[in-house]
């Protein structure tokens, strides 16, 4: 592949959340996320690294959590179903946005995932975070409940989460309005808000029809500081509109977004590290309401509403198709009409951010395309067309014979 080709596409893989072709999930483990009896990452809990291990290139619909190892491998991979490109900010690793030195600057992601922190943002890493939100990026809070403090230095994961919101320098005026309870809670709640439109509740994973919190916490929201704070969920009891009680919220700031929720073991799939006693919360508790509320939530934070809808709404009803999906007979197909969309490259791309076919395209070019998939092994892979103002992604499941 020609050296330019090669940067091309190593920026379209690895752009900002200004959004480019496949979303990007980056999961922290800076913060002493496996202190104590906790192993909050995706996989290698043991050492773990950036990019995790097995390669996400083998995960299929059917694959289980345990492809990974670690208390998140169940979000992970569910990530990856969704035909997202997930990572490891490991502790060796640092939170910046902006840094052309950081292989792993936030400019990169489209949602940083930070659950359970047991340690204090410095004030560059609050800042960094601040501007991530405020330029597009989805911020996803996961607190636990007060006295959580795992290793030990004095602040605990609620107490981690008020420090950053009301201590940075961007803006110290509790900015997403939402703050985190001192409490410590136990209870089982169908105490859910009732929202038009809502894609938390009733997402495109599913509806969540309760939530179970083990020893977390609550929050408390201040619209007058931020008048997008919703609470979706609440403790039993407590009013599905007011602004107390709040045990799952989000809030928009700037052209970003964030989730908050008050408990680290909806989080928890049960497997992690050797000597760790960990619960199975993601399926177990309440059946696949909390698998559902995070994913749905995920999902929300890495879209964005497009620039112009209705161009958007043509080109993906009318003039782009690509099909079947899913593949089973070794060919992928796609066809276009040249009235609004004339794409000039369709590429293939595996879950490891490889192109693995790309088509040149001129306006002499036929408009059904077909590409041999043959060889490749069932998965999913992003089909990416483009020209030079203009993109598509279609998420492509494989299952070859």
């Amino acid at each position: 592949m020609p050296q330019k080709l090669q940067t091309l596409v190593l920026a379209i893989l690895m752009s900002c959340t200004a959004g480019f072709s496949q979303i990007k999930i980056l999961f922290d483990d800076t913060k002493a996320e496996q202190a104590g009896n906790a192993d909050w990452v995706i996989s290698n809990s043991s050492s773990p690294v950036q990019v995790p291990t097995p390669a996400q290139s083998g995960i299929t619909s059917s694959t289980s959590e345990t492809y990974w190892t670690g208390a998140l491998s169940a979000w992970g991979v569910d990530c990856v179903k969704q035909g997202y490109y997930v990572e490891t900010l490991p502790p060796s690793g640092s939170i910046t946005y902006g840094s052309t030195s950081n292989s792993q600057d936030l400019s990169k992601y489209n949602v940083f995932i930070v659950c359970e922190p047991n340690s204090q943002f410095s004030a560059t890493e609050k800042t960094a975070l601040m501007n991530f939100v405020k330029n597009g990026g989805g911020l996803f809070m996961i607190s636990d409940h007060t006295v959580s403090d795992r290793n030990n230095d004095g602040w605990d994961s609620p107490m981690v989460w008020n420090d950053f919101l009301t201590t940075n320098s961007v803006n110290s005026n509790n900015p997403f309005g939402i703050s985190f309870d001192l409490a410590n809670i136990s209870l089982t709640t169908t105490n859910l808000a009732t929202i038009t439109n809502d894609s938390i509740l009733h997402g495109p994973m599913g509806d969540v029809t309760k939530a179970m919190w083990s020893n977390g916490t609550t929050m408390t929201l201040d619209k007058t500081k931020n008048p997008t704070a919703v609470g979706y969920v609440f403790n039993t009891g407590a009013s599905t509109t007011g602004s107390t009680n709040v045990m799952f919220a989000t809030a928009k700031y700037g052209n970003g977004k964030v989730a908050a929720i008050g408990d680290s073991s909806p989080c928890d799939d049960g497997t992690g590290g050797s000597g760790n006693t960990l619960y199975n919360g993601w399926t177990g508790d309440v059946g696949v309401s909390h698998e559902n509320l995070l994913m749905n939530a995920t999902i929300w934070l890495a879209t964005h509403k497009a620039k112009n809808s209705t161009r958007v709404q043509q080109i993906q009803n009318a003039e782009l198709k690509v099909f079947p999906n899913p593949v089973t007979e070794g060919v992928l197909n796609v066809s276009f009409s040249t009235a609004t969309f004339t794409p000039t490259r369709i590429q293939l791309i595996d879950l490891d951010a490889r192109v693995l076919q790309s088509i040149n395209l001129d306006e002499n070019s036929a408009k059904l395309q077909s590409l041999d998939v043959s060889n490749l092994r069932s998965g999913i892979y992003i089909c990416h067309i483009s020209n030079e103002d203009e993109y598509e992604t279609r998420k492509v499941v494989i299952s070859n014979r």
